[in-house]
Parts: structure tokens; sequence; C-alpha cells
């Protein structure tokens, strides 16, 4: 992927069971953030849908999709900078990719 360290649209987001960092917007539980999430199929644990990778059998924490706010693949180590990218700030997912220029 060309430009890797972007935050992209959920749809295009890999349906696959490749994790990826997703921005969780904010609620009445707290701020935005970032997670570590992936698509799974369903199982006898959860239904189909975005999983945080911390997730184990019989402890499944699910994201709904109007939860998740936009992606962007996981970044190459690189120890000259932060661990994770900040959450996504703008107003909603078209300004991502300059679509709201």
């Amino acid at each position: 992927m060309d430009e890797p360290e972007r935050w992209r649209h959920m749809s295009t987001a890999p349906r696959d069971g490749s994790r990826i960092l997703v921005t969780v917007r904010p609620s009445e539980q707290g701020p935005a953030e970032v997670d570590l999430a992936y698509w799974s199929r369903a199982d006898q644990f959860a239904s189909e849908g975005w999983r945080a990778s911390d997730s184990s059998p019989g402890r499944v924490v699910e994201y709904a999709d109007p939860e998740l706010k936009c992606w962007m693949p996981l970044p190459t180590a690189n120890l000259s900078r932060a661990s994770m990218p900040a959450p996504w700030e703008g107003d909603d997912a078209q300004q991502l990719d300059g679509s709201g220029i």
C-alpha cells in the first residue's frame, strides 16, 4: 500500500482477518481512541464483524460499524516515532483521503 501511515475510510478496510488500526468514535464511555482490530467471520462465540485484537473465546470485544470512524494499516517498526498514531480528529469520514477538498 502506498502511504501506509494515513487514515482511510472504513468502507475500504480489509475484511480478510488481517489486523489493522481503527479510530473508535468518542462516546459516553470516553474520548476517541485507537485500537487494534480485525474482521471476523461468525463463530460459536460471536457474530460476523469487527473485533478487538485482544478478544478471546468467550470474551469477545465487538465493534459495530458506526463505532469505527476510520482505519490504517499497521505502521512499520520505526523507533523514532510514537508507538500509536493519534485518533482521527476530523469532523467525519468525508475529510479522509482529501475527499473533503
